[in-house]
């Protein structure tokens, strides 16, 4: 494809030309990528705006809500309500479904998101992002409810993440590979600036929260551990660690340089399978991940494949580069 091509163009050739993507859907993904665009100036405002510190309220999860994640959320939220291609939508900040109001014709999509990962990094100036999924509505269904978004990962039809940096960078899939595209300010557009994203199957480097490790399973211990012996170790090379409490920042390094990223299960609330969301956070980075050619495990099977059974599900996550991944995985079997 040619340089320099806009994200709608690239929508609409992948609609015109290969049929990947319905009309219905290429809307909605614009509609997207215009929301994370005023995420983003509300991002880069900064204190100049007066978004940045704590908005003293706490979200479905009990966590403290920053005043940009309220904003991020809302944003999102108006920017797709006036209906249409999109039928319902939930979010990480909110306790239950948003149903669209509908025009005619009925919705089709089901959209959910968190508005702002990494939001405890705002104030400190620290790379966040918005991740989105996009999933079909099951046929013959005559209402929105829950149940409805409680799909497999493997349902999806599209997803990304935008990522608030030095430069902000929206990274999509619709089932053919990844593409990045780069905000272009002064155009006022995304720009597409990578296709056809690959993750080396092999890496030097990890992602974890190190201070976390008296808690870690044997499985998780064992890996680091190897890692942390390098070159005089089993591996019989030397890793970097790289941590950034940001998802979606971490993730971006591995889809730009591959890595191993990994928030598992840990003993301090043994009850709870993981930390991170599997609907808002693991199912589309996850086949982010695998369009990329890495994978995504929750240290015994497919992210992916996973069955949710409630909207705020919660899922252990180990994801990038193949080979790493396999090997954790591997190491979870022989427990």
């Amino acid at each position: 494809m040619a340089k320099n091509i806009s994200l709608t163009r690239y929508l609409v050739e992948q609609q015109r030309v290969d049929g990947l993507i319905p009309g219905q859907l290429r809307l909605l993904l614009e509609v997207v990528a215009r929301a994370c665009k005023s995420i983003s100036h509300a991002v880069n405002k900064g204190a100049l705006g007066g978004v940045l510190g704590s908005a003293g309220s706490e979200n479905v999860q009990g966590e403290v809500q920053k005043k940009l994640d309220i904003i991020a959320n809302e944003v999102l939220i108006e920017a797709n309500e006036w209906g249409g291609h999109l039928a319902g939508m939930a979010s990480e900040e909110m306790d239950g479904i948003y149903v669209v109001p509908n025009r005619y014709p009925k919705g089709e999509y089901l959209l959910l998101f968190d508005p702002l990962d990494g939001s405890s990094n705002i104030d400190v100036n620290v790379s966040i992002g918005t991740i989105f999924s996009v999933l079909k509505m099951p046929e013959d269904d005559r209402g929105v409810d829950e149940g409805d978004f409680l799909q497999p990962g493997n349902q999806q039809v599209a997803a990304g993440y935008c990522v608030y940096g030095p430069q902000t960078t929206l990274v999509l899939t619709v089932g053919d590979g990844v593409a990045m595209f780069t905000l272009d300010r002064e155009q006022g557009s995304f720009v597409l600036t990578q296709e056809n994203v690959r993750i080396p199957e092999d890496t030097k480097e990890f992602a974890i929260n190190m201070s976390n490790m008296r808690h870690w399973d044997e499985p998780v211990k064992r890996y680091i551990d190897e890692c942390l012996q390098g070159k005089e170790g089993p591996r019989g090379k030397d890793f970097n660690m790289r941590w950034i409490a940001s998802m979606v920042a971490d993730v971006h390094r591995i889809m730009t340089r591959g890595g191993i990223f990994m928030y598992p299960w840990d003993k301090r609330e043994p009850h709870k399978p993981g930390k991170l969301r599997l609907m808002y956070e693991a199912n589309p980075m996850g086949w982010l991940i695998e369009q990329a050619g890495g994978a995504a495990t929750n240290g015994k099977q497919r992210i992916l494949d996973i069955q949710p059974t409630q909207l705020h599900e919660r899922v252990s996550v180990i994801l990038g580069s193949k080979n790493e991944v396999e090997r954790v995985t591997s190491y979870h079997s022989k427990l």
